[in-house]
């Protein structure tokens, strides 16, 4: 025997807020991606701040060519985050596609579906970091082949840097490169440091270099810059947390001044 229920209104319609979190951080990531999600959920996400993605599609090896195909995708991706809804920041999650799109035409792409939103890219973000860093001389490690590297080492030259030295380790597949491990990164970044360099900067947003960078510093005695940790700390900034957290690397002590690249 069925029994119906009898389902009552409640009367009235209930109260909203004006958002479900204070601030909203949008990612663009790629569908390979390891690593970023979980680096900002780490670092970024919290009771103020949500952390809101979107993957886009990619297909390795990591090649200029590859990289340059995503540009397409970005406005796309960027539509898809919480679509008519503003946000604080939105990351473009690849270093060196970065470099091979550019910072200008990242922005463009995404103002297209998010207009007026701050965007944050790897590349940009580790410049402004280094400078608040002090750093003038750097050293620069890299998973990708010398093809890859040689248009971030470009970049950082012509915006200034000098580079004491750049290690690159050869990997074609970003998945590959969210598998080095911890203590890796750590060995081969002692290598890469060059004594009279000012900091390190450790690219790409498939390693897991910001989970190490305290260990890092604490073995070199420099400052580390790795790509999602200069993308949280923008985005931390961005949505007004300044607090000081050196846990996470000297990096996360300093006020944030947005710097443009181009």
């Amino acid at each position: 025997m069925i029994v119906e229920i009898e389902i009552i209104p409640a009367g009235r319609l209930p109260r909203l807020d004006d958002r479900p979190v204070e601030k909203r951080i949008g990612l663009i990531i790629l569908a390979t991606d390891h690593t970023t999600e979980v680096d900002f959920q780490r670092m970024v996400a919290g009771d103020r701040i949500g952390v809101y993605v979107s993957r886009i599609h990619y297909a390795n090896p990591v090649t200029p060519e590859n990289l340059l195909k995503m540009q397409p995708s970005l406005t796309e991706g960027a539509a898809l985050i919480l679509p008519d809804e503003a946000l604080d920041a939105i990351v473009y999650s690849c270093t060196s596609a970065s470099v091979a799109i550019g910072d200008r035409n990242i922005e463009a792409a995404i103002h297209t579906a998010k207009p007026g939103v701050p965007v944050v890219t790897p590349t940009a973000a580790a410049v402004t970091a280094l400078k608040a860093l002090g750093a003038r001389r750097i050293s620069v490690l890299t998973p990708y082949t010398i093809e890859t590297s040689r248009p971030m080492a470009d970049y950082f030259g012509e915006l200034g840097f000098a580079i004491d030295r750049f290690t690159c380790l050869g990997l074609t597949d970003d998945r590959q490169m969210a598998r080095i491990a911890p203590d890796e990164i750590v060995a081969f970044a002692r290598q890469a440091l060059a004594p009279q360099s000012d900091a390190l900067f450790i690219s790409c947003t498939a390693v897991r270099a910001a989970e190490v960078a305290d260990r890092i510093e604490a073995e070199i005695g420099k400052p580390v810059v790795t790509s999602n940790l200069a993308t949280a700390w923008a985005c931390l900034r961005l949505c007004g947390d300044d607090r000081a957290r050196s846990e996470l690397g000297q990096l996360m002590t300093k006020p944030y001044r947005r710097l443009r690249s181009w």
